[in-house]
């Protein structure tokens, strides 16, 4: 049985509580450090100061991929060693990362055009060592795209790259950790590292307890080793002045609509009018999404981001463009995420004679500062997680460490359970991948019937409520669950019933719940709906 939060708490308190290595941050990076660390054997400790996957790991794009762009950019080794981790994570955890079929129509005029995409799609294939690229003429190109714009079309290229449910890829690695005897508490901030006075060598970490207002607790722990892995927070904890990069925080906006008014079997992408970016149509447990705007995001990063009104009309664009027929408008969109990528930038971010560089130019490429015993690391894919893990982990300089063996998986398959009626074939294949070595639990936990509109059962939102570090209502529909997002008015209509199941799971009295709602629902008016600080757009009459 995984250890409650009071007992984690107990461990800490103790005056002589140490580990090998405290990671900080609860983010994929943090999660995977966190994973490769326990599975080598280190007493592992990871906290985050927000819920797991606060920050960028839920508000992704979802994509498991070798990043097509970056390749075209010529960054070979990123991709390279991106679509072999994807290949590994699609045989590792199926259900959690799945095949997506990507599709790139090509129309006159347009760059790249489709002799010059076909070339840079072999070369991908040859990388990934598994082939998928296909060429489509205009009639195939429909079959798959239906809605499509048809002007001035010419074809399509075809290929494939990886899906997920980013929060819930978090949460697996981090119960593959706890497995491994790792400790990883949510809502635990690391308020200071600890030095010797006379070898500036880390000594432990200054820890505060932010999971309630009421009661404040705080507790020193001892370790020769922090891992900072708070991604576009780095810079606080990072003690090192670096002079030649730091982290430039860019924001990615999404747009999710239903299902029935852009009905998308693959993702289809379109290089943006505005600013020749990518942009891609996917679809999303049950919706459709649109995604993703890529800008400097200059507010505090200790608000949640949201999108912006000029985000919303950039993603608007694009759908217009692909799908006119549709007529998507903001009265379609059923909810909205904004996540803050970690891009580590050359300072100054201004190129010579041509202003400001763009941020779809700067290197996603990770970057590793080290200093006596606090290393920290930014950038990244969500796709290299492990690789970047254990990169880190081999910069810590831990006397007589050895990492475990790097074919070893990071996941743990789930059990041979027979697929209960009341589970759809494709619903159990999705259950064993988000579920793994726990799937047995889940499906004694509560009803398997669906929360209507969704693939979610009923069990999985009791299985959360008592096993996953759930402090906040935002924390169980938003990422242990992805109601909030694909629900109309972030499932308000829902937490009644939710009420009845979960209230008494959480041990939360009517003040608390009242309190837990009222919070989730301002939440989700002011960072998952439409743009709060201007009125909707009216509809043109007549």
């Amino acid at each position: 049985m995984p250890l409650t939060r009071e007992q984690k708490l107990d461990q800490l308190a103790r005056g002589d509580a140490a580990f090998d290595v405290v990671v900080v941050g609860g983010g994929i990076t943090g999660a995977g450090i966190a994973r490769e660390a326990a599975g080598s054997g280190l007493s592992t400790l990871l906290v985050e100061q927000r819920d797991f996957s606060w920050g960028t790991s839920s508000r992704s794009s979802k994509m498991i991929h070798g990043g097509l762009r970056y390749l075209g950019s010529g960054h070979f080794r990123l991709t390279r060693d991106a679509v072999r981790e994807r290949e590994r994570l699609l045989a590792e955890a199926p259900g959690l990362i799945d095949p997506l079929r990507f599709i790139m129509p090509h129309y006159q005029k347009q760059f790249p055009g489709p002799k010059l995409f076909q070339l840079l799609l072999r070369l991908y294939d040859r990388l990934a060592g598994k082939p998928s690229r296909q060429r489509l003429s205009p009639a195939d190109t429909l079959q798959w795209v239906p809605g499509l714009s048809t002007s001035h079309l010419t074809g399509a290229s075809g290929f494939t790259d990886a899906v997920t449910d980013d929060a819930r890829l978090v949460q697996r690695v981090l119960e593959e950790a706890e497995a491994d005897g790792a400790i990883c508490l949510n809502y635990m901030q690391a308020q200071a590292v600890l030095r010797n006075s006379e070898t500036n060598a880390v000594t432990g970490v200054h820890l505060l307890d932010t999971s309630t207002d009421s009661q404040t607790l705080e507790m020193t722990v001892n370790t020769p080793l922090v891992i900072n892995a708070t991604g576009a927070w780095a810079d606080q904890l990072k003690q090192t002045d670096s002079t030649d990069t730091r982290i430039r925080p860019l924001r990615g906006s999404h747009l999710v609509v239903p299902y029935s008014r852009l009905p998308v079997s693959c993702s289809v992408s379109l290089f943006h009018p505005e600013d020749r970016r990518p942009v891609f149509a996917f679809p999303w447990q049950g919706t459709t999404v649109l995604g993703t705007t890529d800008l400097d995001h200059t507010e505090s990063l200790s608000r949640e981001p949201a999108i912006n009104r000029e985000e919303l009309d950039y993603l608007l664009q694009i759908s217009s463009k692909l799908f006119p027929a549709s007529a998507i408008t903001e009265r379609d969109v059923i909810a909205t995420w904004a996540g803050v990528r970690p891009v580590v930038t050359q300072s100054p971010v201004v190129t010579q004679n041509k202003g400001t560089r763009k941020p779809s130019k700067e290197n996603r490429e990770h970057v590793i500062w080290s200093d006596n015993g606090l290393v920290s690391v930014a950038g990244g894919k969500l796709t290299t997680f492990r690789l970047i893990a254990r990169e880190v982990l081999e910069r810590g300089q831990m006397p007589g460490f050895h990492l475990r063996n790097d074919a070893l998986p990071v996941f743990a398959s789930p059990p041979d359970l027979e697929r209960p009626d009341a589970i759809s074939h494709q619903n159990w294949h999705r259950l064993r991948g988000f579920y793994g070595p726990a799937l047995a639990e889940v499906l004694r936990a509560g009803a398997h019937e669906t929360v209507a509109g969704t693939d979610t059962l009923w069990a999985e939102l009791a299985w959360a409520a008592a096993n996953t570090g759930v402090i906040h209502l935002d924390d169980l529909m938003l990422r242990r669950t992805r109601l909030g997002l694909v629900l109309p008015k972030g499932g308000e209509d829902l937490l009644p019933d939710i009420h009845c199941l979960c209230k008494p799971i959480l041990a939360w009295d009517d003040t608390t719940w009242e309190r837990e709602e009222a919070r989730y629902l301002e939440l989700w008016r002011s960072c998952y709906s439409l743009p709060a600080i201007f009125p909707a757009k009216p509809e043109a009459t007549g």
